[in-house]
């Protein structure tokens, strides 16, 4: 039922808030690095390694990092996976996809960096514990799609209105109201009313 509630929330109808211009270009611009680095990746992925600058040591190896079999998911490079997650982000990160006012347009946002952090942590976790050794250049991206998950995250749910309770709404003016003075008398039931009159708004 929790989650039922949590879903209906989310694909609620209702007015979204604009998010704040410098989260909005921050997002945007963070997109932008990962699809820079993103691309590169790719290109050195199917030009070779002698376009690669990075520290080749006993704990950082980006040669090793990206040659290895853990380097593709479901036969997919994972920088190809990386250049096609960042092409999308940029999309909806960008200061008009903010702007929108269809709020699937806001939960694609949140949906995409989840999946992206949960993608992140099994790349370290293969570098870590399989591979034994650290790229550089994924871990650049690593770090720009965690900060675009605490942005988005600090960001989204203030737009939706998430976590507030829904104002009550105004009584109309004109109509009778009516207001119990009195207890409640225990054999008969009766209630003694004043009946008041909100005045109309001229």
């Amino acid at each position: 039922m929790a989650v039922i509630a949590v879903l209906s929330r989310a694909l609620r109808t209702g007015p979204v808030e604009p998010a704040a211009p410098w989260r909005a270009w921050t997002s945007f611009v963070l997109a932008l690095f990962g699809l820079g680095m993103s691309t590169y990746l790719t290109v050195v992925h199917f030009v070779g390694n002698q376009i690669l600058a990075c520290t080749s040591n006993s704990v950082f190896n980006c040669e090793a990092v990206i040659t290895s079999p853990q380097s593709y998911v479901f036969g997919i490079p994972v920088a190809v996976l990386g250049l096609a997650y960042y092409v999308v982000m940029a999309g909806v990160c960008s200061p008009w996809a903010w702007r929108a006012s269809d709020r699937r347009v806001h939960l694609a946002r949140l949906a995409l960096v989840v999946v992206g952090i949960g993608f992140v942590l099994y790349l370290i976790s293969a570098e870590l514990l399989i591979v034994k050794s650290i790229c550089e250049l994924c871990t650049t991206v690593h770090v720009v799609t965690f900060a675009q998950l605490l942005l988005v995250v600090a960001t989204v749910p203030a737009m939706r209105g998430w976590g507030q309770e829904p104002a009550a709404p105004a009584p109309r003016s004109g109509r009778p109201v009516q207001r119990f003075s009195g207890a409640t008398r225990l054999g008969g039931a009766k209630k003694r009313a004043v009946t008041t009159t909100t005045p109309r708004r001229r």
